[in-house]
């Protein structure tokens, strides 16, 4: 989206003017015009001021949403700001545009990526202040390319292109993100501090999970423990003072609740009166009933019904929900949240199934009728198996003959190209507009997709170099298809801001800087006018 909040190229030079005309001789040195050009490439000048203008923009496409559910919007989690910079290039250059485009931060990622102590699952067991340590690098590099577009620009408009609307008109890289803050990292001062270091790094949302943060498990992992809703929400709260105290007004908050996988809590919380959140939340405690007299020393016993009854307690202390109560809590989950300064949800889910999602969700609306969802669409499903599961059930009904398929074994590569592999591909291609439509999904997201992309095109480049290949395995698989695909970091100098970094060291030093874009740069071999030369020399042969 345009910056509108920020200064144009003419109020940047008509302050620098004044200031000279102010400062007199001492400023000589100082172009106008260079000032305001670098003051236009860089239009945000603190985190604070990127976390007030992408909160803005959240809170417009919720709000447009809820008019039209077509409209939502979509994510990739990055692991680094390299990542996120060349998402948002991508995005801008076959997109047009990156309205309804955002970022992700994943806790998972930072786990097993940025911690220090190398490698780590997802247990919250990183270095809390590795998650706004990447915001701020995230947006870093974001507005990194925010200058180099624009200092192209102004190259261009020096050399007399009529680009001029296009820099009044730029559309920034800085996009929202929705940085995931775990389980809070500690009690809800823990919560506050980090949320606030966070937000000052630039997040305008912040997910939390209302997972016991010690003994916090992956949404896709087993042995997950939930707490009471009372220390949910003072988590809730935590983050909403923190957005509050540093000016972020319209601050998202997203809500994740994993009662749906989880079977586990740490902590009975006291009721103090029948039908409150306490005892709503205890009800759904598995307990049997028992005499006093059978009781134990140093049993924890509760009255329910007018019954003594004994909480199934685990050996480690832990005590369980009641089997088939998962559903209910989540929307109990869901509904507290929302009543309690949540803007979004966050419902972990066992598979990809709209009709499941909207089940749930569906429930929550006869209560907060514009509920939103914020929906992870992760690789830690099977999205394959998955669909054809759900094609395969849905063909069945149709009364269709299914002998062909082994249904034990439908991830075969032989049923690939099958009917049955067309239809479930094509409910994958349209999940993202059915929940968005049927099940209230606002934000899709997927949390590690870059994880992935990395491994996966790390196999296939080390299968080809270490080959009889060669480089021809790098040439072919990477670069020519980076110059085919006009990929902006096949000229990696420019990227990393070496040709930005010429245009300032004129500005600062004049004549007598030295460049490293000169005609010996090798860079120049990938620019338009040496690859346009080359091709017409070819065709000349």
């Amino acid at each position: 989206m345009k910056n509108l909040s920020q200064p144009n190229y003419q109020s940047a030079l008509d302050m620098v003017r004044n200031l000279k005309q102010k400062h007199g001789e001492s400023w000589n040195s100082v172009n106008p015009e260079n000032a305001a050009r670098m003051i236009t490439q860089n239009r945000f000048r603190t985190g604070l001021d990127i976390a007030k203008y992408t909160a803005g923009i959240m809170r417009k496409d919720m709000a447009e949403y809820d008019q039209d559910p077509s409209l939502y919007t979509q994510s990739l989690g990055s692991w680094h700001g390299f990542v996120a910079q060349q998402n948002m290039i991508a995005v801008k250059k076959h997109h047009k545009t990156t309205n309804r485009k955002y970022l992700y931060l994943s806790g998972w990622m930072v786990a097993a990526l940025r911690s220090e102590f190398g490698p780590l699952p997802d247990q919250s067991m990183h270095e809390k202040t590795a998650v706004p340590a990447l915001i701020k690098e995230i947006y870093t590099f974001l507005r990194q390319a925010d200058a180099v577009e624009l200092n192209d620009l102004f190259k261009r408009l020096e050399k007399g292109e009529d680009v001029q609307d296009q820099i009044d008109n730029f559309e920034t890289h800085v996009v929202p993100i929705i940085a995931d803050i775990d389980a809070g990292f500690g009690n809800e001062e823990a919560t506050y501090l980090l949320a606030k270091e966070m937000i000052e790094a630039g997040a305008c949302a912040i997910q939390v999970e209302n997972q016991v943060s010690d003994a916090k498990q992956c949404g896709h992992q087993d042995g997950k423990v939930t707490v009471p809703h009372e220390d949910f929400i003072a988590k809730l709260n935590a983050v909403r003072y923190a957005f509050l105290e540093l000016g972020v007004e319209d601050g998202v908050i997203v809500a994740r609740t994993d009662s749906e996988g989880a079977g586990l809590t740490q902590k009975l919380p006291v009721s103090k009166e029948p039908g409150d959140l306490a005892s709503k939340y205890l009800a759904f405690v598995e307990a049997e009933n028992i005499n006093i007299k059978d009781a134990k020393e140093d049993d924890v016993l509760l009255k329910r019904d007018g019954n003594l009854v004994r909480p199934v307690r685990l050996p480690n202390g832990l005590y369980k929900f009641k089997d088939g109560s998962n559903i209910d809590r989540v929307v109990l989950d869901c509904i507290t949240s929302l009543r309690n300064g949540a803007d979004l949800l966050w419902i972990e889910t066992p598979t990809p199934n709209v009709k499941q999602i909207a089940h749930m969700v569906n429930r929550v609306k006869e209560v907060v009728p514009n509920a939103k969802l914020v929906y992870n669409n992760s690789p830690s499903f099977n999205w394959t198996l998955n669909f054809r599961n759900q094609a395969y059930e849905e063909m069945l009904a149709e009364g269709e003959n299914m002998t062909a398929y082994d249904r034990n074994n439908l991830m075969d590569a032989e049923y690939d190209g099958s009917e049955l592999c067309h239809r479930a591909d094509e409910k994958i291609k349209s999940f993202q507009k059915d929940a968005a439509r049927e099940a209230g999904v606002f934000h899709h997201l997927i949390t590690l997709p870059t994880y992935h992309t990395t491994a996966l095109h790390m196999n296939d480049l080390t299968k080809g170099y270490f080959s009889e290949d060669g480089m021809l395995a790098y040439v072919e698989g990477v670069q020519r298809q980076e110059i085919r695909k006009g990929v902006s970091c096949v000229r990696h100098q420019r990227m990393a801001g070496s040709d930005l970094g010429d245009d300032h060291k004129s500005f600062f030093a004049g004549e007598k800087a030295l460049k490293a874009g000169g005609e010996k740069n090798t860079s120049n071999q990938f620019t338009e006018k040496k690859q346009t030369a080359k091709r017409e020399l070819v065709m000349d042969k």
